[in-house]
């Protein structure tokens, strides 16, 4: 039946969609979808899908409106607090410690939104390892296709009122202040590998112990949900745990996961199955009557399969091997044992030539894949050649059961054709140079899909160190010229400070008469040559210690009124003439002059004390101090 005109031109607007800019919805469920791109027409005031598209053609800012409406991007943190409970106190410890000594706990948040769940399972793994173990142990990876919603995340940036549903210890423990916001802390943010990964187009995360995704299947189809679901079972490791949102259930899958608790949502990924497993899975479940019957029908697919001259091997959408009929095992040498195990595991997976690449391109595009002309050198230096058919296998209802790859022996028919080629040798030229360039390009994109995680995931890591070490770098530059017109002030400062010192110090040494300086609360703190030769005391005995203290020929005590008036601004100058000892013990009479010790700042910063003996006939002392003194 044909379908109507606005459903062809809706289709039309998401092929245009998915070649213009990357973004697959043909997988999304077409009510949500309409509904979504029906709401962005009605904004920009447009009504039929050929001139939305037109309006996008000519307005290119327009994608990122209509993607920010259809991707919506609902999140919090601790979304159902009861389903996050139960993960953490019934199944998280059991899958921390099936883990082997040394192996990383590798944890997928698909579809993050803007991060609020993922800093959810980072805060609870934390709590459950610790914060040391956890830095050492876990590896977190983020994904979403809006790349908006990313930018937020790698922010880690939230308003106090998102925080409300996050417990006050937690709260206080893992988010900092960030002007009118809170940030997520910046040790463990490092942690988390941010990334844009399209569930529907691009390869999954492997080797998973935990997969949280949380009302994200609810917005794809059952077709595309299905292969979602089988990425997700190929994506974890045996035991490994599927954490899904409230609105979503798994029901056309179960084969592939088991429930641990329906109502959080929690599922665990069921083991490896071999043929008979799968083939039960797969199928509704036989009755009693007809087990023999089934029986029979197992052995017969088996002889059928294995009188095919065509090499043939099954795999699931795990990527787990099912069947394998004689032929493959002969020419493969693969045993019996070998079913049920993971194709990447087997040599075959890449020779004679790579499989794992086609396999996922039939499992995405849900169409064959033909591989001709492959060489496959035998034992004996013989080449054989084969046609590689990589054909989807469908069940009821056009479900994905698995991908079936048969290896026809096509090395007589490539042996005359050599011989016809022999005559066309421009054209057999001309046609290697296209298979060299074929095979190149095939390597090549195996090459990328094989590092493409490794090189996502480095990615974000790169990126914050470098924005990290930008900004050391103009802090150490602007530090360093600081300190160097410091170092240079203080350079000149000191050359000046050493010039004053000097001439200081000769002055001092110069004079004849000795030179006591006292600070405020008459300390010494210059005592010249002249006072040593005075009084038999070195400057270094009597630096720092009370003048009034000091036992020495001269009766100090008799000069504390003077050293006081001009200490305390009461008198200028103040002169005393004391009978006295020197240092030889001779009898003197010492005139001691003191004048106020004034600073730069024109502060009195103490007194300055002039000693010289005073023989008769010099002039005769003046002051109130001397008046004072003994004749």
């Amino acid at each position: 039946m044909t379908k109507p005109a606005a459903d062809q031109a809706f289709e039309g607007l998401l092929e245009f969609l998915r070649d213009e800019r990357g973004f697959d919805f043909t997988g999304y469920k077409r009510s949500t979808l309409g509904r979504r791109v029906r709401k962005r027409m009605s904004e920009v005031g447009i009504e039929e899908f050929e001139a939305y598209r037109n309006h996008l053609e000519t307005h290119p800012a327009e994608f990122t409106a209509l993607f920010n409406t259809i991707l919506i991007n609902v999140t919090s943190f601790f979304r159902d607090p009861e389903a996050w409970d139960t993960l953490v106190k019934e199944h998280l410890p059991g899958l921390i410690a099936r883990r082997r000594p040394g192996d990383p706990l590798r944890v997928w948040s698909a579809g993050c939104a803007s991060g609020q769940e993922t800093y959810t399972l980072a805060m609870v793994l934390a709590e459950a390892l610790g914060v040391e173990r956890f830095r050492d142990e876990v590896k977190i990876y983020a994904t979403d296709v809006d790349d908006e919603a990313l930018a937020q995340a790698r922010a880690a940036t939230y308003r106090a009122d998102d925080l409300e549903s996050v417990p006050e210890e937690l709260r206080a423990k893992y988010f900092e202040p960030s002007g009118s916001r809170f940030a997520f802390r910046g040790d463990l943010r490092r942690l988390v590998i941010f990334g844009r990964h399209d569930l529907v187009r691009d390869a999954p995360i492997s080797h998973l112990d935990l997969l949280v995704s949380r009302n994200t299947l609810m917005y794809f189809n059952a077709d595309t949900q299905a292969r979602i679901v089988g990425r997700m079972h190929f994506a974890l490791n045996d035991g490994g745990i599927l954490f899904l949102g409230q609105a979503e259930m798994l029901r056309s899958q179960g084969g592939l996961f088991v429930p641990l608790d329906l109502k959080a949502r929690l599922f665990g990924r069921t083991p490896r199955a071999n043929l008979r497993e799968r083939l039960m899975m797969i199928g509704p479940p036989a009755r009693p009557d007809r087990s023999e019957k089934l029986a029979r029908g197992v052995r017969l697919r088996d002889a059928a399969l294995d009188a095919q001259t065509a090499a043939q091997i099954v795999v699931d959408l795990g990527g787990n091997v099912v069947l394998v009929n004689a032929a493959a095992r002969v020419l493969f040498d693969l045993a019996a044992g070998d079913e049920g195990r993971v194709l990447q595991d087997l040599t075959v997976s890449y020779r004679p030539v790579e499989l794992r690449s086609h396999i996922e391109q039939v499992r995405a595009e849900q169409r064959p894949v033909w591989l001709r002309g492959v060489e496959f050198p035998a034992p004996d230096g013989d080449v054989r050649h084969f046609d590689v058919h990589v054909t989807p296998l469908f069940g009821e209802a056009r479900a994905l059961l698995g991908i079936s790859v048969a290896f026809v022996d096509v090395t007589q028919s490539h042996r005359l054709n050599s011989d016809l080629q022999e005559a066309h040798q421009e054209l057999e030229t001309a046609f290697e140079e296209l298979q060299s360039a074929n095979e190149e390009l095939e390597t090549t994109n195996e090459e990328l899909q094989s590092t493409i995680e490794e090189l996502e995931t480095t990615n974000e890591e790169l990126q914050s160190t470098n924005e990290e070490l930008e900004t050391m770098n103009e802090e150490l530059q602007s530090t360093n010229e600081e300190l160097e017109t410091l170092n240079d002030e203080m350079h000149r400062r000191t050359l000046e400070l050493n010039h004053v010192n000097a001439s200081m110090t000769s002055i001092l040494a110069s004079l004849r008469t000795g030179v006591v300086v006292l600070d405020r609360g008459q300390d010494i703190r210059v005592w010249n040559r002249k006072a040593e030769d005075l009084w038999g005391l070195r400057a270094d005995e009597v630096s720092g210690h009370a003048f009034q203290n000091l036992d020495i020929g001269l009766p100090v005590e008799r000069l504390k009124a003077a050293v006081r008036a001009c200490i305390g601004g009461e008198s200028e100058y103040e002169e005393v003439l004391l009978d006295a000892v020197n240092r030889r013990g001779r009898s003197i009479r010492c005139r001691v002059a003191v004048t106020p010790f004034v600073g730069v700042d024109q502060e009195i910063r103490g007194a300055v004390l002039v000693m010289e003996e005073w023989r008769d006939g010099g002039a005769p002392p003046r002051g109130d101090a001397a008046t004072a003194a003994p004749a």
